[in-house]
């Protein structure tokens, strides 16, 4: 009876669905997917709604495994796009932001879209994930939204681009929709040409591992419509001061930096550096629940929603609130891995009237990062973001570098082959941590010059450290950006190349990751 109810459960929460377009024609058994939970071994309970019984429910398999079981489709991939010359990032033919950078199930989320003219436009709306290798899986559809238009803002105060578009669209996010990152993908049906709305779906269960997005820093850098980004102040293409603000309400223009990928227009910098983590966490079936940065800002409980709290990829601009939360969290026994760069570096403000961000200061000390110039005009004050991480963004702030093994006897080298001197080319870059924290019993695990390019070394020193908390947890830091190239290469990804360049899957790369994570869980 039980088999019965979850299957029924999985049916109606969209886990097992009924025929699309958009499936491919894997099917799941019943047979099969009951085999497939009873052998999990990470479980949570939920209930299973519309049931007539009244016996307690069983546990149901970590939603991560179920979820990946789905029908996968290739189809949520951008196969047509245009970017505004004029405005290099723009794309004018379509384009559109949400309402909600991180929603819960059940909520209603809106969409602001605009075209170049006035046309029918189609939303397909996907998870992003394992499935099979195909990395997303359809869950919605809404067709033929009438869409014109939409007026480019004026400026405001700090050169903020606030859009206030009207609603072109709404949809109720599934009330069992798994947690993850989903792409909208928008297709104006005049000319074919496409982008994405990109927003997190977030739950409030307890998992094994909190995945958080870094989408202040992917707003950060979007220079939407042209010259508009943190960076910019109408003058210099990378000020670094305060007087520029970003906000949510306007759309992800062509990311503007290291790689050309217009195919991923309208995601933010979620498909260059986050997407191969995610994708690898999913195969390999762990238990995650996924959250925004902003999540982080505003509930000190949700680093507190996994045994470990996971950075990744380009996480740079954190709130004051986020680093006082996570902070606490170590605190508390929560383990982090900073499998990122250049993480936990500028500090910014939260504007809720706006949903925008303004830098006003530096995780940093004074003088004492050998960083870039303009800098200097923002606040270094503590904490200082190697307080947290173990390391921090040092001059000369950006570079490329191999993997060097130092200490190879350290758990996180285990099984991994590796002995002292052993190198993982180009896997650091293109920013880094160094300047080692004095924290007790902090270790550095792998450290090594930066390059400018292979062989013209720039001056700066990267250190990946761990070091442990006051319960035994365990704080790790990758010390670069590329850390997600050596674990896997979803459909779409391009590997970068700038400084230095990293060398993609290494199955060495996975099994420290493995190590880091087995460590997390008590």
């Amino acid at each position: 009876m039980i088999g019965r109810q979850i299957l029924a459960f999985l049916c109606s929460s969209g886990v097992v669905p009924v025929s699309s377009s958009h499936q491919s024609n894997q099917n799941l058994s019943r047979r099969s997917l009951i085999a497939t939970i009873a052998s999990s071994a990470l479980v949570h309970s939920i209930s299973i709604p519309n049931s007539s019984h009244t016996e307690a429910a069983e546990p149901v398999a970590n939603p991560i495994l179920v979820e990946n079981q789905r029908p996968g489709t290739r189809d949520w991939m951008l196969s047509k796009t245009q970017v505004d010359p004029a405005t290099k990032y723009r794309s004018p033919q379509v384009e559109g932001y949400a309402s909600h950078t991180s929603i819960l199930g059940g909520e209603v989320i809106r969409f602001m879209i605009s075209t170049a003219q006035s046309t029918t436009v189609d939303i397909d709306v996907f998870r992003l994930g394992f499935y099979s290798g195909d990395g997303g899986c359809w869950m919605h559809s809404l067709k033929g939204i009438a869409c014109q238009q939409q007026a480019t803002p004026e400026p405001g105060e700090h050169r903020l681009m606030d859009c206030n578009w009207p609603v072109s669209a709404e949809m109720q996010i599934g009330a069992n929709w798994v947690s993850g990152v989903y792409v909208a993908k928008l297709t104006e049906l005049a000319n074919g040409y496409q982008s994405y709305i990109i927003f997190i779906v977030r739950d409030d269960r307890t998992s094994n591992f909190v995945f958080q997005c870094s989408d202040h820093t992917w707003q950060a850098y979007n220079r939407w419509p042209s010259q508009f980004s943190l960076y910019d102040d109408g003058v210099a293409q990378w000020y670094w001061g305060p007087e520029s603000k970003v906000s949510f309400n306007r759309p992800y223009g062509k990311y503007c930096q290291i790689l050309d990928a217009p195919l991923s227009t309208g995601s933010g910098e979620f498909f260059l550096w986050e997407f191969p983590f995610v994708f690898w966490l999913e195969r390999e079936g762990y238990d995650v629940t996924y959250v925004s940065n902003t999540d982080t800002h505003r509930d000190p409980k949700t680093p507190l929603r996994g045994r470990g709290f996971l950075s990744v990829g380009h996480d740079e601009y954190w709130t004051m609130e986020m680093f006082k939360h996570v902070q606490d969290a170590v605190n508390q026994g929560i383990s982090v891995g900073f499998f990122s760069g250049n993480a936990v570096c500028g500090k910014v403000v939260w504007d809720d009237k706006t949903r925008s961000i303004r830098r006003v200061g530096v995780f940093g000390p004074p003088g004492g990062t050998n960083e870039f110039q303009a800098m200097s005009s923002l606040k270094h004050e503590r904490p200082y973001a190697n307080e947290l991480i173990g390391a921090h963004s040092t001059g000369p702030v950006t570079g490329g570098s191999d993997w060097v093994c130092v200490m190879p006897e350290h758990w996180v080298y285990e099984n991994s082959g590796m002995s002292l001197g052993d190198k993982i080319p180009g896997l650091i870059g293109w920013e880094y941590h160094g300047d080692p924290a004095p924290i007790p019993g902090l270790q550095v695990i792998a450290t090594g010059p930066m390059q400018s390019a292979p062989g013209v070394f720039n001056g700066g020193t990267y250190t990946a450290t761990v070091y442990e908390g006051k319960k035994g947890n365990i704080v790790f830091n990758a010390s670069t950006c590329w850390w997600a190239d050596g674990l896997s290469s979803p459909p779409g990804y391009q590997s970068p190349s700038v400084y230095t360049s990293p060398k993609g899957v290494d199955a060495r790369v996975q099994q420290i990751t493995k190590n880091v994570l087995k460590r997390m869980l008590p």
